[in-house]
């Protein structure tokens, strides 16, 4: 028979189907399948008013066979098949696809019941073979049809139809595996574990079994008896047809029929996790874009989180058949930790069946997923206080750097997720429980910056706050100052920096009593200042301190977690606090201090050294000569 061409006549147009359209060459696995489930799918709508199609629902499948010693993959189905004419208008026009056709006429009522899920509609996915095979055949039989018919070709030079041999109708489709190049092993297409693996990875919930050949072992009796007389055990190989996807998807199945049990399972077997998640979130929406989803907030850290290696995002599906492995468009980066599968029918994909057409339909399920994680979110802070707990421990800092991302643009989603330490209850509150507790006099939300709780409660500045039964939040991530600066205020209460701001708790009374104390200290304290050279902006007598003799705080925008955190920051010419060494006029130390600088001016020196020195090492900060600083203590000791 005459070899014939393609409708389009352009083998540059095949060119571009089989090498730029997709972007993974095994995604030709994924393809044919799909075009296997549409043709199984059609006969199955057709036996709805059809007694002639003897085939029970139970009774379609395809099936994947292998023959490495031809480089042969058959990928065959039970369906409604193709006769002469179509296999020449389906295969051998590019771009036509006889799924849409078959999709469009549908009636409305049908497409709305989903009757059929056909999943095709460009009509290019077939041509992908190509990306793996040099030769390609078809044989199909149509239902209802006597004969049966080849389509053959070899790529953009043409195709061949003519009569074929088949019993019962359907299509085998016959891919001649190219043979191994430099770049390319072509024979893993050839091996039963990677052909398993690529339809679970894609092709997993397409509702029809997808059957191959497996090999298995088995324990065979042998005549041979060992020294206790019992008759040895040998392992024998042997195949045996089995199906390799899950066909309905647990997220597809009614909430009633899936246990949380099965949802754990469920995670820790797609996502290689030993411990269960905390939470399980199922999500059915219906409206302009309806979806299906399952998704899951981890119990333990994700592997490579908080690494610029890991890739967040949440497997798309359309129909059963897995579109973007890690479509991070359906996630804000402040919930990346969350994993989970999203299934929709309704979505426009490109001609590659890779990404979608219109963004608009991802930022629509983004939008609902986002508000539903933070339902949930709430829901466990408010219901499971220890359950929350522990998410936070591992996650808080993405919400908290989600806080302070874009100038704060998402405080109001995530605010009220935040919880801190507790200075005087010792766990972790949130910011509302902190101000329904606060006592009626006072003003403010008072909080501490530090490395650790224990550090942050043996800060002097927080001894008054004490004496008055106000708590303080302790703050011990970096960024947690930004985190206050961006909320703000709760229900109108400020946020007070005990390192830095006037916690206003003074009379009138003790204000002039401290501003005097400034006053007939002048001198001392501009010696202290001199002394210490350019570090401090100021140094004055503290109203903050009870039993220390001095701490460090700052003036200005700048704190001094912040100046940590921007120490942190590459490059130069880093931001710096203000530092203002504050003094305890009331301390014997600053007595020692002042007699020293009325009688000799070089202890008075090493006093305002060491005091600076220790007021740093309170703060949190290196000493940038330590040597010397034991050196000044160890003069004194003399």
């Amino acid at each position: 028979m005459a070899k014939k061409q393609f409708k389009t006549e352009s083998k540059r147009i095949l060119d571009m189907m089989i090498n730029s359209v997709y972007t993974h060459k095994e995604i030709f696995l994924r393809e044919l399948i799909s075009n296997a489930s549409d043709a199984i799918d059609k006969l199955a709508y057709r036996a709805l008013t059809d007694n002639t199609v003897a085939l029970a629902r139970e009774d379609f499948a395809i099936e994947l066979k292998i023959d490495k010693e031809a480089r042969t993959l058959t990928i065959s189905d039970n369906g409604i098949g193709m006769s002469a004419e179509e296999l020449e208008s389906n295969l051998g026009v590019i771009a036509r696809s006889g799924s849409y056709a078959f999709k469009n006429d549908l009636t409305e009522q049908e497409k709305e019941d989903k009757t059929v899920e056909i999943i095709g509609q460009f009509g290019v996915g077939f041509y992908s073979a190509f990306m793996v095979a040099d030769k390609v055949q078809v044989i199909s039989k149509k239902f209802g049809e006597d004969g049966a018919n080849i389509w053959e070709s070899a790529g953009a030079d043409g195709f061949t139809v003519k009569a074929a041999e088949k019993a019962e109708a359907g299509t085998d489709i016959i891919l001649h595996i190219k043979p191994d190049s430099e770049d390319e092993h072509y024979s893993d297409y050839l091996e039963t574990y990677q052909l398993r693996s690529l339809v679970r990875k894609y092709s997993d919930y397409i509702r029809f079994p997808i059957k191959m050949l497996i090999e298995k072992s088995r324990p065979v009796e042998t005549d041979e008896v060992d020294e206790n007389g019992k008759k040895r055990t040998k392992y024998e190989t042997y195949t045996e047809l089995e199906t390799v996807n899950s066909m309905v998807p647990i997220w597809q199945r009614p909430k009633s029929e899936v246990s949380d049990e099965d949802c754990a399972a469920f995670y820790k077997e797609k996502y290689f996790d030993a411990e269960a998640p905390l939470k399980v979130i199922r999500i059915e929406a219906e409206g302009l874009i309806s979806f299906k989803a399952m998704l899951f907030i981890p119990g333990s850290m994700p592997h490579g989180y908080y690494t610029k290696d890991y890739e967040k995002g949440l497997q798309l599906y359309s129909n059963g058949v897995m579109i973007i492995d890690k479509c991070d468009a359906l996630l804000p980066e402040h919930f990346c930790f969350v994993k989970g599968v999203v299934d929709s029918d309704n979505l426009s994909l490109n001609i590659s069946r890779e990404l979608l057409q219109h963004d608009k339909q991802l930022r629509v399920i983004a939008a609902n997923i986002e508000k539903r994680i933070k339902r949930e979110l709430k829901k466990m802070m408010e219901d499971e206080p220890e359950t929350y707990d522990k998410f936070f421990k591992l996650f808080g800092l993405q919400l908290k750097h989600g806080m302070v991302a874009n100038f704060g643009a998402h405080r109001e989603l995530l605010s009220d997720l935040m919880i801190f330490s507790s200075a005087k209850s010792d766990k972790m509150i949130t910011l509302e429980e902190y101000a329904a507790a606060m006592p009626e006099e006072q003003k403010y939300i008072y909080y501490a910056c530090g490395e650790s709780l224990s550090k942050i409660s043996a800060l002097p500045q927080i001894e008054r706050l004490r004496a008055k039964d106000f708590d303080v939040l302790c703050l011990t991530d970096e960024i947690d100052e930004f985190v206050v600066e961006v909320i703000g205020d709760v229900d109108g209460k400020k946020f007070k920096n005990v390192n830095r701001d006037d916690l206003e708790l003074e009379t009138e009374d003790e204000k002039k009593e401290t501003d005097q104390k400034n006053e007939d200290n002048k001198a001392l304290l501009d010696f202290v200042k001199e002394t210490i050279g350019g570090e401090l902006s100021a140094v004055r007598i503290s109203h903050k301190l009870v039993s220390h003799p001095v701490c460090l705080t700052s003036d200005g925008p700048i704190t001094l977690e912040m100046e940590k955190y921007f120490a942190l920051m590459p490059g130069e010419n880093k931001p710096k606090a203000q530092r203002v060494l504050e003094l305890n006029a009331d301390h014997a130390v600053f007595a020692s201090l002042k007699a020293a600088f009325e009688t000799d001016k070089d202890a008075a020196e090493k006093y305002a050294k060491i005091l600076y020195a220790q007021a740093l090492l309170i703060a949190g900060f290196q000493l940038d000569d330590p040597a010397g600083y034991a050196e000044m203590v160890c003069s004194l000791l003399k």
